[in-house]
């Protein structure tokens, strides 16, 4: 396995300065943001390390794991869609023009219908997204964030892929070997699911992995129950500070043999003050996620 950082986390850096801060910290891959230019919508959002709209092909100078973009391409808006997904095109066809043959992302929902309601949805919108990536020479790894933190986010989450239920039927409809997943452990942690479960059965799925915990406030859920939006009841935290059982995770990825980026994310809010708080997080987390690796 290969110890990486996902680079969202560093969006005052250049693109040479991430790949230099790689290096330099020891760091075996990095996953690039490659959002559009502008205005970020949402927290980790907007961050742009490759620019697929003004590219331009280059050899890098720090091993990459993955391209990363995660829009809502099944959005009810039909032209925010069409958007999302002509960006998502491009990051795919520019990946294998810096050597890389991983984007990773989300599948996207229409937050406002029934997991049911947005099959239609995603068998009119994914198969040309998964065309496009098998002429690519690109995998697809699909993260499993429900993307259930806001009320404008509720009562669905604009992410469908969120479970070992909905992927197997995500890959039914959809058997393409380029087709799999993102595999972040603290989504199903929050969710109240076994994260280390479902690694055999989706073995040869998983093209990425995101090192991130959470933790949950029992205090909180007492409070507010499960049926509230879950930053009401958990936060998401740097790892070794949460829930997740690593021990268990790693052993679990090694039996599988699983070989591929395992990519620290930093979205604990208590590390972000500052770049060198950021950077001092990833380090941490390096340091405790050496132990497995």
């Amino acid at each position: 396995m290969k110890l990486g950082f996902v680079s969202a986390i560093l969006p005052d850096l250049e693109l040479d300065q991430v790949l230099a801060f790689s290096r330099e910290a020891g760091f075996d891959v990095v996953e690039l943001m490659c959002w559009p230019i502008g205005k970020a919508d949402r927290r980790y959002a907007g961050v742009t390390h490759v620019d697929v709209g003004d590219f331009k092909p280059r050899k890098l100078t720090a091993q990459v794991s993955a391209l990363g973009y995660y829009p809502n391409p099944l959005c009810a808006d039909e032209e925010e869609a069409e958007v999302c997904i002509n960006h998502l095109k491009g990051v795919i066809s520019a990946a294998p023009q810096l050597g890389l043959n991983i984007v990773n992302t989300f599948v996207g929902r229409d937050h406002t219908r029934s997991v049911n309601d947005n099959w239609a949805l995603f068998q009119e919108r994914w198969p040309g997204i998964v065309k496009h990536a098998e002429a690519s020479g690109v995998r697809l790894a699909i993260e499993n964030c429900p993307m259930l933190f806001t009320n404008d986010e509720w009562p669905g989450g604009k992410n469908l892929a969120v479970s070992p239920k909905v992927w197997r039927e995500m890959f039914e409809r959809i058997p393409s070997r380029n087709f799999g997943l993102n595999y972040d452990p603290s989504h199903l942690v929050w969710q109240f699911m076994d994260p280390v479960k479902p690694i055999r059965e989706f073995a040869d799925r998983i093209f990425h992995v995101h090192a991130k915990d959470a933790r949950i406030s029992r205090q909180r859920l007492d409070e507010v129950g499960i049926l509230a939006t879950p930053l009401d009841y958990h936060e998401p935290k740097l790892p070794g500070l949460g829930e997740v059982k690593w021990q268990d995770f790693f052993a679990a990825l090694a039996a599988v043999g699983y070989k591929g980026a395992v990519c620290i994310e930093v979205e604990d809010r208590a590390f972000e003050a500052t770049l060198d708080d950021r950077k001092r997080a990833l380090m941490q987390s390096k340091r405790f996620l050496e132990q497995f690796i």
